[in-house]
């Protein structure tokens, strides 16, 4: 590996981390509101449509940094050699399921942004409850993002462990094992927090 290919999975690995943390983060919270109800969940989608700077902060932040991830994590996806079916190791299944759920994942925020952000469900911009629960109606559209979130859940909370290990914060197998246990237990949480409040907006 040379510097700049050194370098460059340095910022990949950091370009992945911190924004993908925030985007879920975020949402995460906000579709958990709706467990409160339809109120506490508009309250807290018309709170973020009233930061200053909002189309700016999430091109600068959020946009950019996943759309470099995205784009340098497909070549690296492509040019990696999978061989989790011949050495069937822990390891070479997380590293085999981080590259499928990149994918997916890429695709999934692409699309979900689009729906929710630029109105391509035709409903405008979704930000109420009662629009994500039109869309939520349809048993398929529900389906895709629950589909949708545990893959980028995964691949966050994968990365996490990976970016650790990678940044030298977690070294020896000892550090690395208890990494990836804390990491599978976020996995859980998230998991479990995300996708029960998605059923809230099926009544």
């Amino acid at each position: 590996m040379n510097s700049n290919e050194f370098y460059l999975k340095r910022l990949h690995s950091l370009m992945g981390v911190i924004p993908l943390t925030f985007f879920l983060s975020e949402h995460i919270f906000t579709i958990t509101r709706a467990i409160a109800g339809p109120k506490a969940f508009d309250a807290a989608t018309a709170f973020l449509q009233s930061l200053p700077m909002l189309y700016g902060l999430e091109i600068l932040f959020i946009a950019l940094p996943l759309l470099f991830h995205g784009v340098y994590g497909l070549f690296i996806t492509f040019e990696s050699k999978n061989n989790a079916f011949s050495y069937t190791y822990a390891r070479n299944w997380n590293f085999y399921l981080q590259r499928i759920t990149a994918i997916i994942t890429l695709v999934f925020v692409a699309w979900h942004v689009y729906l929710f952000r630029f109105g391509g469900a035709g409903l405008g911009q979704v930000t109420t409850f009662a629009m994500v629960a039109k869309i939520f109606a349809d048993p398929l559209m529900l389906t895709l993002h629950a589909i949708g979130f545990v893959c980028a859940v995964f691949h966050l909370t994968n990365g996490l462990w990976t970016f650790l290990i990678t940044w030298g914060v977690t070294v020896g197998p000892r550090a690395q094992q208890v990494s990836q246990f804390l990491m599978w237990a976020l996995f859980a949480v998230l998991n479990a927090g995300g996708l029960v409040a998605l059923t809230y907006f099926r009544g």
